[in-house]
């Protein structure tokens, strides 16, 4: 998986279970900052899997993952891991400092609807592949629970009725954007065994 990001490789391989292991980049010796200039989920998700398979030859896949929020507009959406720096919020990839921006700027909003996207692109023997995620939810007013990463205190589900940060890792994987994503990841790697086995 193209990423160094360890609560991504955590959540993956507890969704795909002992079925695959997933390595990321630091296993296979990148170190590099692989750029994202793309204006889509998708194109971001492409550029980290071309990069890794264009300089190390390997089948690999990527993800970009954005909150899209009704009121602001679809917002932050590719900006999402650092929408706080971006508004003058902490770092780049500081988690706090997004919500305390997101939660700012919804104080007066009368929607707080929002949904988290997915894009996974998997190269695969220089084939391109994309699957999408998507769970609609809203922005709570404040945080709640202490579980999961990123915006989880202050997201909560439809079906759900509470945060993805209140949720087990079970729970949440079983209906996130990135688990419903990885689903059809594995959905199609399974296929592909079968096909192959028939020859």
């Amino acid at each position: 998986m193209a990423t160094n990001n360890e609560h991504k490789l955590r959540e993956i391989r507890q969704i795909l279970g002992d079925k695959y292991e997933v390595k990321g980049l630091k296993e296979i010796g990148c170190n590099e900052d692989i750029p994202e200039t793309s204006d889509t989920l998708e194109g971001n998700a492409l550029q980290k899997a071309q990069y890794v398979y264009d300089h190390y030859g390997l089948d690999c896949f990527a993800d970009d993952t954005g909150l899209e929020v009704e009121a602001l507009d679809g917002a932050p959406g590719i900006y999402t891991a650092r929408f706080g720096q971006m508004n003058g919020y902490g770092d780049s990839h500081d988690s706090d400092a997004n919500i305390a921006c997101l939660l700012d700027k919804l104080k007066d909003a009368a929607s707080r609807k929002a949904r988290f996207r997915t894009a996974i692109v998997l190269i695969q023997g220089g084939e391109k592949h994309l699957f999408e995620g998507i769970v609609e939810g809203e922005i709570l007013k404040e945080r709640t629970g202490t579980d999961g990463f990123g915006y989880d205190p202050i997201f909560a589900p439809t079906e759900a009725g509470m945060s993805f940060a209140e949720m087990g890792p079970a729970e949440k994987n079983r209906i996130s954007h990135r688990g419903r994503a990885t689903q059809k990841l594995v959905e199609y790697l399974q296929k592909g065994s079968k096909r192959e086995v028939k020859r």
